[in-house]
């Protein structure tokens, strides 16, 4: 299993579309007894919050979110938990929107106190 999650910063390596979490949205994340949460903001969100469960390398949660034009979005997420070549923690992540239309992938990866 890939180490813990609790206390790291983690970023989209890629943009998703205009209103969406993008390579300038930070999530620090946190986890505890299979228990997983994070927030995050940056680029077009506010404020937005993710919780449930990690089961191995395996994360199941749902997320919620206010954008900077004052709309809220949730959706669920199911993520794989993998460690890059030089040890940063890396989720390869598959979503879908529950209050819009919509669906992806995306890869988020730890953010090093180098990294802008």
């Amino acid at each position: 299993m890939a180490r813990s999650l609790d206390g790291l910063v983690l970023a989209p390596v890629a943009d998703q579309a205009p209103g969406q979490v993008g390579t300038r949205t930070r999530f620090t994340y946190h986890e505890k007894d299979g228990e997983i949460w994070a927030e995050y903001a940056g680029g077009d969100v506010a404020r937005g919050y993710l919780v449930g469960t990690r089961e191995g390398d395996r994360l199941d949660f749902r997320y919620v979110q206010l954008k900077r034009d004052g709309t809220t979005s949730s959706g669920h997420c199911a993520s794989t938990v993998t460690e890059l070549a030089d040890g940063r923690v890396c989720l390869e992540e598959t979503w879908e929107w529950e209050s819009q239309t919509g669906r992806g992938t995306s890869v988020v990866e730890q953010v090093t106190r180098h990294d802008p």
